[in-house]
């Protein structure tokens, strides 16, 4: 099978796991039981690594969207004996509405097929590989006609309404045809060998639910801006990409997709960093009701703990595990050849000096959503967030972008430092006794000369990414979107300038530095809000479409995008190129709101 791109997978979610589907019917990406567990499908990393394909047996021109305002894709196939449909989804709990979506998802892939003219013939395929490729199941016969996949800690149930499955050693395969009108369902039911039994779930009654639920979702949640469409469908994404049971946000669903295919640089992103955490409830207060902060923010202040000299968590596991070492697996071949595969992350064990200002940040920006008295945990949590920034800011970080060479004096780091005791100061009167306003103000002054003094690089005509260096970074176009200075101020319009001469491209695409493979997709947006608060809102507007057409034929963005070809690369979906996405259309909608 030839590899299929990045961008040609749509995304599926229940907000307990998600999905990938290719555009020729294949799931090839789906860890049932939450978004960082081990896989059951993993053909995106390793032919042999399992897969679930559903599709006509023919060529076919395939046309794809996601019903409003839902992660429930339908694939139309026209082949030339006729057109059918292929709608996919991970199943809502029965009955689930609103803020009740994922709390208790039924870990169910339910793919409904309709005939919809002449008489097509189908094929299935359906190989299951546990624990990322490493097991083979058993396959069992059942006498209601479905299939039993059970190996090591794992069981599948793979069921076709009004069809006998037929299991071979390692694999079941099955032919049928439809014609107009004709209706056939699949329910593959996931549950633990020695934990509950599976869920039955009749495939068209879980498409209704799932749909109605998604669409319940969305309604409690409001968007007049710019851009509504998209911005509405990055929320959705975003939404999809969180763990409802916890309120945690995975980074992207995927693990070691390359930043540049047969590169090394390949990432487990299926966990949560505060620092994604924190932007995605910005993205979610422009484009939704973030009537959930309180238990979001509980959530985070739970996963940090009570905070003392050693450097603030990063990142957790979904339910806030806060060791997620990493490994290789060594037995996939990777993505395009890329290599190595890697679960687990070993950024959690790194000191980064700007994830204090971030999640200060949001407690900030949502502070009239989390009521006149903030309860013990959020009130310790900031204060000693504060306290950490204002002991620790003059030393080296590993940065925003999680380098794994040396500790510098990132100037991101710093700006972010400076964030974190400038709402703190202003977040004080909620905080209790051990708030140190006075204290707080004094550093935030001083980290503020010290990024204007050591940042700025007379040479180069920017700030750049460390103190010191003349290194170009985009992460300085934080500044003016942080408030730290404004874009008209002479050295940053400079640096907006050079930023976008030196790391820019034709196809409106920013690289982090010099020397990035590719465009990152959330510089990008940055870039947008830059030149809206420069003033020049028309340009921005038109970087944002060019932007804008970088995402797949559903909306759905990469990490990254490559300069030459416009390819995605890196992890998919991923969580911050929606929200730079949402935040962007916002600053064209509201250039002068923070």
């Amino acid at each position: 099978m030839d590899q299929p791109a990045i961008s040609d997978y749509g995304f599926l979610s229940d907000c307990r796991s998600g999905a990938l589907v290719g555009r020729n019917g294949s799931v090839d990406w789906w860890c049932p039981d939450r978004f960082d567990s081990p896989s059951v499908f993993a053909r995106l990393l390793d032919p042999a690594a399992g897969h679930w394909w559903l599709g006509p047996l023919g060529p076919s021109r395939v046309e794809r969207a996601y019903l409003p305002d839902t992660l429930v894709l339908r694939t139309v196939h026209h082949t030339p004996e006729g057109s059918v449909a292929v709608t996919d989804a991970l199943a809502a709990e029965l009955g689930a509405r609103g803020h009740e979506l994922g709390m208790n998802s039924p870990a169910v892939l339910v793919r409904v097929v309709e005939g919809l003219s002449g008489r097509v013939r189908l094929g299935l395929e359906f190989a299951p590989r546990p624990e990322y490729g490493l097991l083979t199941p058993y396959l069992h016969e059942q006498p209601d006609g479905s299939v039993l996949a059970a190996a090591g800690p794992m069981a599948l149930t793979l069921r076709g309404t009004g069809l006998t499955l037929r299991a071979d050693a390692d694999r079941v395969r099955h032919e049928f045809e439809v014609g107009p009108g004709d209706t056939v369902g699949f329910d593959l039911a996931f549950c633990r060998v020695y934990g509950a039994p599976q869920a039955r779930l009749d495939p068209m009654v879980a498409l209704t639910e799932t749909v109605q639920a998604w669409e319940a979702y969305r309604e409690t949640h409001g968007y007049d801006g710019r851009y509504a469409p998209q911005v509405r469908h990055g929320a959705t994404v975003l939404t999809g990409l969180t763990y409802a049971r916890s309120g945690a946000v995975a980074a992207a669903l995927t693990t070691s997709l390359p930043e540049r295919c047969g590169g090394d640089r390949n990432y487990d992103y299926r966990y949560s960093w505060l620092r994604d955490f924190a932007m995605t409830l910005r993205a979610l207060w422009v484009a939704a009701c973030p009537d959930e902060a309180n238990r979001l923010f509980a959530w985070a202040a739970r996963s940090v703990g009570r905070i003392g000299d050693a450097p603030v968590p990063v990142m957790f596991g979904l339910e806030g595990e806060r060791d997620i070492s990493e490994h290789e697996l060594d037995h996939l071949r990777g993505y395009a050849g890329s290599r190595p595969v890697r679960v687990g992350n070993d950024a959690w064990r790194q000191r980064q000096l700007d994830v204090p200002g971030e999640v200060i940040s949001a407690v900030w920006r949502l502070h009239d959503y989390l009521g006149e008295t903030f309860d013990e945990e959020l009130r310790e949590m900031v204060v000693g967030l504060a306290e950490q920034v204002a002991s620790t800011w003059r030393l080296p970080d590993r940065g925003m972008w999680e380098t794994r060479d040396t500790e510098r004096h990132y100037l991101s780091s710093k700006v972010f430092c400076w964030t974190a005791l400038a709402r703190a100061v202003e977040l004080a009167p909620r905080l209790g006794e051990r708030a140190d306003a006075a204290r707080w103000a004094a550093i935030r002054d001083e980290i503020r000369e010290a990024v204007l003094r050591e940042g700025w690089n007379d040479r180069i005509g920017a700030y750049t990414g460390a103190f010191g260096s003349a290194e170009l970074d985009a992460s300085a176009l934080l500044l003016p979107m942080l408030g730290f200075l404004p874009a008209t101020d002479a050295r940053m319009r400079s640096t907006i300038e050079v930023v976008e001469r030196e790391l820019g491209s034709d196809r409106g695409l920013v690289r982090r530095w010099s020397t990035d493979p590719a465009g990152f997709v959330l510089c990008s947006f940055w870039l947008v809000e830059c030149l809206v608060l420069a003033g020049e809102a028309e340009r921005a507007d038109r970087l944002f479409q060019q932007v804008l057409g970088h995402a797949n034929d559903v909306g759905l963005f990469a990490e990254q995008a490559d300069l030459r070809t416009g390819a995605q690369l890196g992890n998919m979906p991923q969580a911050l190129s929606h929200i730079g996405l949402i935040n962007a259309a916002w600053r064209l909608t509201e250039p002068t709101t923070d």
